[in-house]
Parts: structure tokens; sequence; C-alpha cells
């Protein structure tokens, strides 16, 4: 029995269609209350559980041999961010003595590159160390801090994989790369700003992750990259595929970093925030050599990806679904 934590999420359902295609027994824990519709007709045991409640850990980790942890908070909070905090980092924490307890063999952590020390040139590799005292915010400190727990998690074969930035098909819960990918797929005047991102297919990942527990070598990091793409290019490949006039606009910098530190006053949960200019703006020049070379992965190319993306949202906005205004976060 395999188990997964934060199934329902965007590689986490990925995650589940590919394992399923090969006839694994599958397990998930979904919080009570909620509502796992990107889960809606898989070959999934569901079970209610926390990743901050013990107890439901160890009822759902009852016959499980490996365990997927994928739950987390993502946050682009430039400032504290006590709920990420908690459920990253104790989650992580709480899930190592579960599967401690009950006797689960090897758990496969899904950490993230932006957790890593990241040097200001040079290639961004797997010899680069978790860094929780120099972290951008909240999100970053707490992702490097679980990982330094699964490192030590002594008595558990425990294997961390750190993907880029995620795009691709099935992204129910809109993640925040696919809210820059609904912006940009409106008709009109775009803003953009220098920048890149590393960016990987959701597909990719979720088989890197199989990769990983198959073959991955316990104690070791493996990341799961793409290509390296600027923030315009990627917004041209969107802009392409989705017909229409668009036209983009560079803001200059000291404009966007008014808007970043503006933004987060206006609404909840805002596209622009200080976080995320710093995110496109560090070093992108990111190698998943070793997972090539040690687990067979050979991601797509990232425009390939930016595509099947916008085919997926196309097909989905024919839909009645209440997605969230791209720019605030807010249900439009």
């Amino acid at each position: 029995m395999q188990l997964i934590t934060g199934a329902s999420g965007f590689i986490g359902n990925v995650l589940v269609r590919q394992l399923q295609e090969g006839g694994q027994a599958l397990r998930a824990i979904v919080r009570p209350g909620k509502n796992p519709f990107s889960l809606r007709g898989l070959d999934i045991e569901i079970v209610p559980g926390d990743v901050l409640d013990v107890d439901s850990l160890l009822h759902a980790m009852d016959g499980v041999d490996v365990v997927y942890h994928l739950a987390a908070k993502i946050s682009f909070a430039s400032g504290p961010d006590l709920e990420a905090e908690r459920v990253n980092l104790q989650g992580t924490q709480n899930v190592i003595t579960a599967m401690r307890r009950a006797g689960a063999r090897k758990l496969v952590y899904t950490s993230s590159v932006y957790a890593l020390s990241l040097p200001e040139s040079g290639v961004v590799d797997e010899t680069l160390p978790f860094d929780a005292s120099h972290a951008r915010g909240s999100y970053d400190r707490s992702k490097a801090a679980a990982s330094l727990e699964v490192k030590n998690a002594s008595g558990l074969e425990t294997v961390i994989v750190c993907p880029t930035a995620v795009v691709g098909p099935y992204d129910f819960q809109v993640s925040e790369v696919g809210r820059g990918i609904l912006y940009n797929m409106r008709p009109g005047i775009k803003f953009y700003v220098d920048g890149a991102y590393d960016f990987v297919d959701v597909r990719d990942v979720a088989h890197g992750l199989i990769m990983v527990a198959e073959k991955g070598r316990c104690g070791e990091i493996y990341i799961l990259g793409g290509d390296r793409l600027s923030i315009l290019k990627a917004a041209e490949t969107i802009w392409e595929m989705s017909g229409g006039w668009h036209k983009g606009l560079r803001l200059p910098d000291w404009v966007i970093n008014q808007v970043a530190g503006l933004m987060p006053l206006l609404v909840e949960n805002p596209l622009v925030t200080a976080y995320g200019l710093r995110a496109v703006r560090s070093n992108s020049h990111i190698s998943h050599e070793k997972a090539t070379r040690e687990l067979d992965f050979h991601p797509r190319p990232a425009e390939q990806s930016i595509r099947d993306s916008v085919l997926w949202w196309q097909d989905k906005l024919k839909e009645t679904w209440q997605i969230p205004d791209a720019f605030t976060g807010r249900i439009a």
C-alpha cells in the first residue's frame, strides 16, 4: 500500500493518475470537510486526516510501505506565514513520527528547489545545502527546515525531490503558475517583468517521484527541473496559444517594486509579491542532470508544457467553474 499526502493538489492528483496506471494500491489523506474533486473517478482509497494530527496519520498508515509526502501550504508572502510554517515543518515532523510508529519503510518527500541555498551565479544543483536561515520567505524557510528533518530522519529510507516551477494540465486548485497562465490568456495589454524561471511539466514531476521511489538512493536529493524560460518567452507562448490580441508591456523595476509592496495591503492573495519578484530575479540556471543520470528523467520541453496547460484551461473554462481572478486571487 502506498500513501499520498496532498493527493488532491496539483502534483498529487497527477501522481495518483500515474500510480493507478501501474496498478498500485493507493490511499490518500484528505482533510475532513474538503471536497477532493481533482480525485473524482480515480481508483484510490480516501481517508480523513490532517498532517497536523498524528493520530489521523497513524490510522492512514496502517499497512502502508511507501509514503509520498506532498501536503504543503504554498505561500508567496514576503513576511511571516505561521500557517505555512506549521503545515510544512510540523506537518512533516508528524509524518516522520507516524511512519516510525506505524512501521512504514520509505518516505519520498517533495521539497522545493527554492529551499536550497541558491548562489547568485553558477549552476544550481544538489550539492547546495538546504538553508533555512537565508530564505526569501516563510515558504522557502519552512520547506528548507522540513527537508533537513527528512534528511536526519533515522530509521527511515528517505529521498527528497526538489521540483522547479511546475506547469501543465490537471491544475484543479489553480497553482501560482496557473494563475500566471490565466492572466496571460486574457486578451489585451499584459504587463511583465524581467526575469526567468525553470519550468517543469507536472506529469514529468509525477513520473520523477515514482522513479525516485523505485530507484532513488536513500538519503539523496534530486532536482526535477525542465527548461529555463524568460517571463516574456513564457508569456508569448501563452499569447500564441490563446488567440486574440495581446501586447506585452514591460514594467520598470521601480514600478513593479512599488506594486509588489502595495498589493498585499489591497488583496488577500496577490499575484505580484516581493517574494515572487525575488524568485524570478534569482539564479534560475538549474541542473536536473543527476535525475537524468540516475533516474532516467527526461522532461518534455517547457514550451510544450505551457501549451498543454493553456489547452487544458481552455477546456475547463467552458465548464461552470468558479475560477479565481488571476491577478487578485478573488473569485470573479
